[in-house]
């Protein structure tokens, strides 16, 4: 695991910031959708200050590095409700999901592996295929930072519902069409929300320095302050905690590209342990269903 790469924490700050900045916009009519009244929608979302229970191991692979994983978020019932209920960060663009605003890379190589599998993109999967081919499919924000193009109110890549090869994100519909993992074919900041890894060096008493890599869960803050107005987000929403597996199983893939198979493999042991105790669990989601 390449311990000194981590996503761009300001890009998901400048996505939110471009959200709020883009309510007053009108050059895009709005898709039709079900969606919650902002009543319902705010009694969906649980507050984000509750009791946590983390959790802080070795990292099995790298006497170097700690792990500290939040243990509340990961044994949760959250799943993603692309299509099946999700509100959308921006209002009146249920059908976007988290896509409304293109996706920054995290560095170079980022971009250059999301690269080659778009150069697999076929018209049948990839509703924009033209679009992009002819005007790329990278922009460049305010700061000159790229991104994947927003287009028609979305990123370029994501399909809209009633296309023929399938509603969603061209990028994921290839990596399930060649038998791959989406966080294969996707831009790190996508195939990782809503996990969220961060770094931070700890200096002990001993005058030893170990690197602490948290996972936890991307909430509105993680957003920045800018996160505050997103029109709904999921991981504290009632409505996507229904899973019938905790995160920490039905993201196997993704925290162990986050964190290394051994590293994983040791965070099963312990969420194992915490689902095993006596119930009630300490410090459970709130946004968990109550049994």
């Amino acid at each position: 695991m390449p311990k000194t790469k981590r996503a761009k924490d300001d890009k998901a700050a400048k996505a939110a910031k471009a959200a709020e900045s883009a309510k007053g916009s009108s050059q895009v009519k709005p898709p039709q959708s079900a969606k919650l009244s902002k009543k319902a929608r705010e009694a969906d979302e649980k507050g984000l200050d509750f009791a946590r229970a983390w959790v802080e191991f070795p990292d099995p692979a790298d006497d170097e590095q700690v792990f500290r994983c939040d243990l509340t978020w990961l044994t949760s019932r959250w799943n993603c409700i692309f299509g099946s209920g999700c509100q959308g960060i921006q209002a009146g663009r249920a059908d976007d999901g988290c896509c409304t605003l293109g996706a920054h890379f995290s560095d170079e190589d980022d971009e250059k592996r999301v690269a080659g599998h778009v150069a697999r993109l076929t018209p049948d999967i990839w509703q924009h295929h033209d679009e992009g081919r002819k005007h790329g499919w990278v922009s460049e924000d305010e700061d000159g930072d790229r991104q994947t193009r927003p287009f028609q109110g979305s990123c370029i890549f994501q399909n809209r519902p009633g296309f023929a090869g399938g509603a969603g994100c061209s990028l994921h519909i290839l990596a399930l069409k060649e038998g791959r993992e989406p966080l294969e074919t996707k831009p790190d900041v996508c195939w990782q929300l809503p996990v969220r890894r961060t770094y931070d060096w700890i200096d002990r008493p001993d005058d030893t320095r170990v690197l602490q890599v948290s996972i936890g869960e991307y909430d509105r803050r993680g957003w920045g302050p800018g996160g505050h107005d997103l029109h709904w987000w999921c991981t504290s929403a009632t409505s996507a905690h229904g899973a019938g597996d905790p995160v920490y199983v039905s993201y196997r893939p993704e925290l162990t590209e986050l964190m290394g198979k051994a590293g994983y493999d040791r965070l099963v042991e312990l969420c194992e342990q915490r689902l095993a105790a006596q119930l009630p669990l300490v410090a459970p989601h709130p946004a968990d269903p109550v049994d």
